[in-house]
Parts: structure tokens; sequence; C-alpha cells
């Protein structure tokens, strides 16, 4: 089944800078999976040094899937946010740290009562670096929960494959919809 992708607007509704780019050859960009995207997209655009982020799918079997397709549970894909920084203001590392403190990686295929795979904690890179910096953290983390009693960590790093946007709605959601839910919790395990 392929799926023609979806259009998202031009500009991020929060801060005005492109969805989808073409972006600055200084931007560099990132991928996580830490449950519902929707407030997973507010932690990092409220980040400093992120230039813009935008919601979608990745890590399934379907090209282009759609919300409903994702839901199902059928496609394999996990709700991510494609997060484009400058790494002269916020490093990968310091993002990475973003993702660790702002959901419970040890909760397997859900994030609280959000359960499927599409709600699986997972970061996707896109270079041999960030691959490296991801396990670096993953075990320095991991090291952090298991002092703190907690247990292991189910997350994945694996390298991004397809990126596809989520639909118009949901991109920026929590933005729009102030009062809409978010369901994203830490273990409260610091970084540091």
């Amino acid at each position: 089944m392929t799926n023609s992708p979806v259009q998202v607007p031009e500009q991020h509704f929060v801060n005005g800078n492109s969805l989808s780019g073409p972006f600055d050859d200084h931007l560099q960009q990132a991928v996580f999976a830490m449950g519902c995207f929707w407030g997973a997209e507010r932690r990092f655009w409220e980040t400093e040094g992120v230039h813009s982020t935008a919601v979608g799918y990745t890590g399934g079997a379907v090209a282009h899937a759609n919300y409903q397709q994702v839901c199902s549970g059928d496609t394999g894909h996990a709700e991510v946010v494609l997060v484009t920084f400058d790494p002269s203001h916020v490093s990968y590392r310091e993002l990475l740290s973003v993702f660790w403190e702002n959901h419970d990686p040890t909760q397997g295929m859900r994030q609280g009562n959000d359960i499927g795979t599409q709600y699986r904690s997972a970061i996707f890179t896109l270079t041999d670096e960030q691959a490296t910096i991801a396990r670096d953290s993953l075990q320095s983390y991991q090291a952090k929960l298991l002092s703190a009693g907690l247990p292991a960590i189910t997350t994945e790093v694996t390298p991004l494959d397809e990126f596809s946007f989520a639909e118009e709605y949901h991109q920026q959601y929590l933005a729009k919809n102030p009062g809409g839910y978010c369901g994203l919790g830490g273990t409260g395990v610091s970084c540091g």
C-alpha cells in the first residue's frame, strides 16, 4: 500500500520558520520518538537553539503512512518529532538530554496510558556520529536509571529510513490547542 505524502504548512505555527525546508547548510536535523508526538514536539520547540520542529511517522512498513494507519498498529510506525537545530546554539547531545528527561524510556511499546508501537521510545539517527552519540547517551542514562531503581531502557537506536510528515492538524498541535492532551512525563532522573 502506498499513500501520497501529506501537504504541510510552509511555516511553523509557533516561530514562523520553515516547517519542511530547504534549510540553511549550518542547520542539522534529529528525529526522536517519545510517545505521543504532540507533547514531544512542544518540548523541542521550547528548546533554545531549535530552529523548527515537525511531527511525523517513521520506522514502519508503509510509505507515507497516515494517522489512521499508524494508529491501527499494523504498520509498525512510531510517532516522531523531526527537530531542525543550530548546533552552534544547542548540541545533539543536549537534545538527547531533552529526549531522555521528558519521557519514560523504560516502558516498551507505550507511554503511560498511550499503548501501541507508535508510542515506543526511539532515536532515529541521520549520521554515524549521531548513532555513536546516541548509544553513548543511552548507556550513560541507563546507569543513572538503574541507580535510581528503575528498569532497563527499551529505547531503540536505529538509522532513519523514511520520514513522513503527519497531517497538518497534528503540526504544533499543543500551540493551536493549548488545553490539548499531553501524557508526556519523565522519570524524574536527570541526565546531568
